[in-house]
């Protein structure tokens, strides 16, 4: 009987690493151990990967640019593939294809290059393209199911195929890749023509709005929760007398109550702890069930 490898001997080449400490790869700053970390550098060497992992029963978690989750403390078993270097970007008249890991920030400014509008509302979130379709990311009114026209994805059976806008079955923040547990290749948005100057002003205004209500300069994981029926996450939590409540390093942002910030050394037991408070508290004073828009990793 043939001997099993460990992942790392299968494919000695590859950018692999063991016991690798994410709290170096997410927005927050918090994150345990990987068993194993893995940056693909072409679909080849991911289909492989991800191939031989399932043969192991090796469990596998994907990230773009881990900006919109959680990673607690005891980190993540199995496999975790980061994207990042899968992000080559490409433009066909009114069309632009960007693979997985490319950032929708850059994809935004590809756009806006080659005049093309539609994606202006994406030019300051600091997630990656995959990120953006699993959870149908979207701010100042704008949303990638509103231009997105098809996703290809590897499937679980390792199969290769392309979803339409509709087979991708968008919701707020949901997208069926994230009930199939299938990956997240690429995608092509159809966008409209527009003077290149009035987009960029768009853009511009947007980035604006942004670093003068959210607090960039803390690392963070974005917005926290969803937006509840009727109401709006931030101002339930600010009439809850909940900016600035903090555990450990994580705080409620005083510059914006939907965003819990990084102040220092937290651990990724005290983003879940703050966010179990805010939760709770809300829920007591207003009868309103926030939930998580964040993903939260390894519990």
């Amino acid at each position: 009987m043939m001997e099993k490898k460990t992942i790392l001997e299968a494919f000695p080449t590859y950018k692999i690493k063991k016991d690798e400490q994410l709290a170096k790869h997410t927005n927050t700053r918090v994150g345990g151990p990987a068993d194993y970390a893995f940056w693909p550098q072409s679909l080849a060497e991911l289909s492989a990967v991800v191939d031989y992992a399932r043969q192991m029963n090796l469990s596998i978690t994907v990230l773009g640019n881990a900006s919109n989750l959680i990673i607690t403390d005891e980190g993540l078993r199995g496999l975790v593939i980061f994207l990042a270097e899968l992000k080559q970007i490409t433009v066909n008249e009114h069309e632009i294809r960007a693979e997985a890991g490319a950032m929708i920030i850059d994809l935004a400014q590809v756009a806006q290059e080659h005049a093309l509008s539609g994606l202006e509302w994406a030019a300051g979130i600091p997630g990656s393209v995959g990120g953006a379709v699993y959870m149908n990311a979207g701010a100042y009114g704008g949303q990638i199911d509103g231009c997105l026209t098809t996703a290809e994805i590897l499937t679980r059976d390792g199969q290769i195929q392309t979803l339409t806008n509709a087979e991708l079955d968008f919701g707020y923040r949901h997208s069926s890749v994230q009930d199939t547990g299938a990956i997240l290749l690429a995608a092509t948005f159809t966008l409209r023509p527009a003077k290149s100057e009035q987009i960029l002003a768009q853009m511009e205004d947007f980035n604006e709005r942004r670093a003068s209500r959210q607090p960039l300069e803390f690392p963070s994981c974005g917005s926290v929760f969803k937006r509840p029926v009727g109401h709006f996450a931030g101002k339930l939590i600010m009439d809850a007398g909940l900016q600035g409540y903090q555990i450990g390093g994580a705080q409620v942002s005083t510059k914006h109550a939907g965003f819990i910030i990084n102040v220092g050394q937290a651990s990724g037991a005290d983003y879940v702890a703050v966010i179990k408070h805010v939760q709770a508290v809300v829920q007591a004073k207003f009868g309103v069930n926030l939930e998580t828009e964040v993903r939260i990793l390894g519990e």
